[in-house]
């Protein structure tokens, strides 16, 4: 049994993580939301609310596939402390409270890897890090993107191709429709994908606090199960509900002009590709995804209709999201050590 002394730490931990979980689900909002905004589908407040159910609907349609890669997968759990668990969602939030404030749409996924990561090798070296669980997860940074470009450029011109005798009056009339259900798809794939990345942590925190065994870990999570995914989608939610409208108007409308037919496809080629990558147990980026399929979209009216000025930014931000998240997450870990004395 864990030492009363202990339960503080994790409760602690625990609140840290959830505050994580409802900073992801604001940070991300616009992801889920950008496109149906933009189209003028929903109202900001009707977005939020319809995006924010279905982040937690997600908790009833999917395993833990991704946050058992996350939780067990990328470090060795064994050298893993309540301090690198804290370090690591610390550096994850100061990283996504910098790039909100910037209004860049980052990945708040790979800012809690980057910070995770980057406490425990201070604290056990890089010894600590699991090659073959890091090699998917960056491989899909790439993947990801390109996956939902091309599925967004797929469907809209076969949409274009199919309704290509149809007046645009009718086709826009169908389209509004058609896409609050791509909204909610995609916000299901939001909230399965990107809730369980805080699952998998929570999990890692029960386990260094000895709630869970190694087996339980890596099955499922004993008589915390429930509670932990409840709690978690219920945070992201959250968060989505609460909305971060700086990046709303970056994903909505700098990249490029969106019709209700764009939005559709857009979004059904940004929930097809979470499925699968939530299927398949790999951390995504939700962010990377819907920008890749929106620029998808863009690209086939011409490719002077995606501000590729705008999206080059966004990439560099991509790029820097690990490394500068992993550096807060060292930071913050050294500074605990040397205040606490523990680690």
């Amino acid at each position: 049994m864990p030492q009363s002394s202990s339960i503080g730490l994790l409760l602690a931990t625990v609140f840290i993580a959830l505050a994580f979980d409802f900073l992801n689900g604001f940070h991300d909002a616009a992801n889920s939301i950008a496109t149906v905004v933009s189209t003028r589908v929903l109202s900001p407040k009707l977005a939020v609310m319809w995006a924010a159910l279905f982040n937690f609907v997600a908790a009833f349609l999917f395993g833990t596939a991704v946050a058992k890669t996350i939780g067990s997968g990328m470090i060795h759990v064994a050298e893993i402390t309540q301090f690198v668990v804290i370090s690591g969602l610390l550096g994850a939030i100061v990283w996504d409270l910098l790039t909100w404030w910037w209004g860049l749409p980052t990945s708040s996924s790979h800012a809690l890897i980057g910070g995770y990561a980057g406490a425990a090798i201070v604290r056990s070296g890089f010894a600590v890090i699991i090659p073959s669980g890091w090699s998917k997860t960056l491989s899909f940074i790439l993947i990801a993107p390109l996956m939902g470009l091309i599925l967004g450029l797929i469907f809209m011109v076969s949409v274009l191709w199919l309704f290509r005798n149809k007046a645009p009056q009718r086709v826009d009339a169908l389209f509004r429709k058609l896409q609050l259900l791509s909204a909610a798809a995609y916000s299901i794939g939001h909230g399965a994908n990107d809730a369980q990345k805080t699952m998998g942590i929570i999990a890692t925190a029960l386990f260094s606090a000895k709630y869970l065994s190694a087996g339980e870990l890596a099955g499922n999570w004993g008589r915390f199960r429930w509670p932990i995914i409840l709690a978690a989608q219920s945070s992201i939610a959250l968060g989505t509900y609460f909305g971060g409208w700086r990046i709303v108007r970056t994903m909505g409308s700098r990249i490029t002009k969106l019709k209700p037919v764009g939005g559709f496809c857009a979004e059904t080629a940004g929930a097809i590709t979470l499925f699968s990558a939530s299927l398949g147990g790999i951390p995504v980026s939700t962010t990377h995804t819907i920008t890749g399929a929106i620029v998808g979209v863009g690209a086939t009216s011409r490719l002077s209709a995606v501000r590729w000025g705008v999206a080059r930014r966004i990439v560099w931000a991509w790029i820097f999201t690990i490394p500068a998240s992993a550096f807060a997450g060292s930071i913050i870990f050294y500074a605990l050590r040397l205040l606490t004395g523990r680690g």
